[in-house]
């Protein structure tokens, strides 16, 4: 089956809000991220910093926010401080007094058999009681690492409609590329006969050997089938405790599963924009396909914001040095408290509060918070981490080599750069480290400014207290 569509329900906005008011969300996000090697280091993978300003679960609960649901638990367990200062500071407009919520709920030892989650559905059985204390007639159980704009509406809706007890989120995916997922089979009717997580040989769909169906992670559940599987896995010794690897799979043979499939917000003939950014190849991707004119993830789009919490920074500066470089900025992101001076950025991410010196060129790279390049760097296709400082003359991207040497080097070419690496180079001292001779600030090459100005910022969406028009997003949406 194709499924371009998912069968829908002849449903007014009245219905589905009423869905999404019954609606509890639970957010997965205490998850290693070991793929992204260092980044995750120090902070879960959903506190890792994407887009300039955001972290990526911003993503998800922007979604939640945006489709209605305003009762939100987030489960953290590894590493969650980051991501535990981050919710506390930019996710606490929710009104209590209206039901609105978004919970930590962290692994803990509240009974003698309980351990840290040793699976998805795990983590949600051991919160069983955060489920009862709200009563909720769905729950929507999401990944917290992945960057998507999605509407939970429509497949709550699509989910009542079929009478199914799980409906699960899917994408089409590349076949070289499902043996990452859970590949699903359905009929014309999106019902699942089939669920198998990464298979080393998965199914493709019918008619269309390249192309997989796969699971977005996205589960809608009725509550009180949710907290009845859920018993029953508990008690199985043989279960994994895993959506993917065990429930899913039972469910399809003892129950009624059905599969919504993604597509556009605002435009169903197509599939949505959703990024899997759980290695470091696919995270740097996912940041520089933002640059330019036309972003395929449209940040400025004021029909569904991404909300964030943000500290007070000035805005970001441009300046040229005196009878010396000039600054240049082409397709470039470039975030409160960004500071370039007679330095070079093209088809890059300066994250907030990043610094760039006199005389340096930063190409397809990702500079995160905070990062401090010196003077006369070059720095091509690479991520440096926050609060990174680049020392003068440091070259990196250009020998394969010595970056592989002193960073980690992916296996796509893209350089991920730490302070503690720096530190090690440092070390090391100048001649064990051996960097590239950068330009020196008199001959560097300047650029003649272009008939138009050369500097293409994209103006960052405001705080989650008012929208770009002044409004609340509490008071908005309702």
């Amino acid at each position: 089956m194709h499924p371009t569509k998912p069968v829908m329900p002849n449903v007014e906005s009245r219905f589905v809000s009423r869905l999404t008011r019954e609606t509890l969300a639970l957010v997965m996000a205490g998850g290693r991220g070991t793929r992204l090697r260092n980044l995750t280091q120090h902070r879960a993978k959903p506190a890792v910093p994407f887009g300039g300003k955001f972290r990526i679960i911003d993503f998800t609960l922007s979604n939640c926010i945006n489709s209605g649901i305003r009762r939100i638990g987030v489960l953290t367990q590894y590493k969650s401080h980051a991501l535990i200062r981050h919710l506390e500071r930019g996710w606490s407009f929710l009104r209590g007094q209206f039901g609105e919520f978004i919970e930590l709920l962290p692994a803990e030892q509240n009974s003698d058999l309980s351990s840290w989650y040793v699976g998805t559905a795990d983590a949600v059985y051991q919160n069983i009681e955060f489920i009862r204390r709200h009563q909720p007639r769905y729950v929507l159980v999401l990944a917290g690492d992945h960057v998507y704009n999605m509407d939970y509406g429509p497949m709550l809706a699509h989910h009542a409609a079929s009478g199914a007890d799980i409906t699960i989120g899917c994408i089409e995916v590349p076949l070289s590329e499902a043996v990452d997922f859970g590949v699903m089979e359905i009929d014309e009717s999106t019902r699942v006969h089939g669920f198998i997580e990464k298979s080393p040989n998965p199914k493709p769909m019918p008619g269309r050997p390249d192309t997989a169906l796969a699971s977005m992670g996205i589960y809608v559940f009725e509550a009180r089938y949710l907290l009845d599987v859920l018993k029953r896995d508990a008690g199985m010794r043989n279960s994994g405790h895993d959506f993917g690897h065990d429930v899913i799979p039972e469910a399809i043979r003892a129950g009624r599963v059905h599969a919504f499939p993604f597509r556009d917000l605002f435009d169903p003939d197509r599939q949505g924009y959703w990024r899997d950014v759980g290695t470091v190849d696919a995270f740097w991707r996912a940041n520089i396909e933002l640059c330019g004119a036309e972003p395929v993830l449209n940040l400025d789009d004021e029909r569904w914001p991404v909300w964030t919490g943000e500290e007070q920074s000035a805005p970001a500066r441009f300046s040229s040095v005196p009878d010396g470089p000039r600054s240049v900025i082409e397709d470039a992101l470039c975030c409160g408290g960004c500071t370039v001076t007679g330095a070079t950025v093209e088809r890059s991410v300066l994250f907030t509060g990043a610094r760039v010196e006199a005389g340096s060129r930063i190409e397809e790279s990702l500079l995160l918070p905070d990062v401090r390049v010196g003077r006369n760097c070059r720095i091509r296709r690479a991520v440096i981490d926050e609060g990174c400082v680049v020392p003068d003359g440091l070259v990196i991207g250009e020998d394969a080599a010595s970056d592989q040497r002193l960073f980690h080097r992916s296996s796509e070419g893209i350089v991920l750069v730490t302070q503690e690496m720096l530190d090690n180079l440092q070390a090391r001292g100048a001649g064990a480290a051996m960097p590239l001779p950068a330009v020196p600030p008199e001959t560097a090459p300047v650029r003649a400014p272009a008939p138009r100005t050369p500097l293409t910022v994209r103006t960052p969406l405001p705080g989650p207290h008012t929208g770009r028009n002044g409004r609340r997003p509490d008071l908005a949406l309702n």
